[in-house]
């Protein structure tokens, strides 16, 4: 079984080169199923029902959020109405949504998808270990096929959670940072791993915004508008091999597209 995880969608660039790839990545690759993190997908910042659409038009099954989660009001309708649409785990179980969902593909096989938030250097939040326990004592009652989508800064953090995870869930996929890591792998009890996907979205950018206002931000401290970057773009992703019988991981292929 393969599944493809596509990085942080950005703006309208990222969302076009969907259209662009995915559809062509699905029949030579035979993707089964596809995951992407959507948090940044409507002008950088949070997903409302336009970008939604289009998500599910150009292919994507699943989409995961992160810090941006409620940036977008409209997301709250989305999540109550969709069904395939999840927020971070370890949010306050008062937040609207769920952390995960159990995902049927086209052959009949369940995935089980998990979206989780990193404690450093973001917003507080619960346990991400504790609430990752929960949600696959949960799922796996009903499948061995497993996804972590890990939204976090640190690598360090990211790295821990995929070897607290290692052999309980098929793959740890890390998004937030918006630059792909090359230390896709799979860990000794066969789960694959990556700290990022990386960035689907405008390519000549800082994580995405047009470069000067960053720039200047970190030269004179003063705030600035960070403007979404133009021009071309980049397609972000991995595709992970996953056993059926076992729900391990065989294969990773690292997927960076620039334009």
């Amino acid at each position: 079984m393969k599944i493809l995880c596509i990085g942080d969608i950005v703006s309208r660039i990222g969302r076009d080169m969907l259209f662009k790839y995915v559809e062509d990545l699905k029949y030579k690759k035979n993707i089964d199923i596809i995951i992407a993190n959507g948090e940044n997908a409507t002008h950088g910042r949070g997903m409302a029902r336009d970008a939604y659409n289009e998500l599910i038009r150009a292919g994507v099954d699943v989409i995961t959020m992160g810090n941006h989660t409620w940036d977008a009001k409209e997301v709250i309708d989305i999540m109550r109405n969709e069904g395939n649409v999840i927020r971070p785990a370890n949010f306050s179980k008062d937040c609207p949504g769920e952390g995960s969902i159990i995902f049927t593909a086209k052959n009949g096989k369940k995935i089980g998808v998990i979206n989780l938030i990193g404690r450093t250097y973001l917003e507080p939040s619960d346990s991400p270990f504790d609430a990752a326990m929960n949600e696959i004592n949960r799922i796996s009652k009903s499948t061995n096929i497993i996804f972590v989508d890990f939204h976090a800064e640190a690598t360090s953090e990211k790295l821990a959670m995929g070897f607290f995870l290692d052999g309980k869930v098929s793959a740890v996929f890390g998004t937030h940072t918006h630059v792909q890591t090359a230390d896709d792998m799979i860990l000794p009890n066969g789960t694959g791993y990556i700290s990022d996907l990386g960035m689907t979205g405008p390519q000549i950018s800082i994580l995405g915004r047009e470069q000067s206002g960053i720039v200047k931000r970190f030269l004179t401290g003063m705030p600035q508008k960070f403007e979404i970057a133009s021009g071309k773009g980049q397609f972000c992703g991995c595709i992970f091999d996953i056993d059926e019988e076992t729900g391990k991981c065989t294969d990773i292929e690292r997927l960076f597209i620039r334009e």
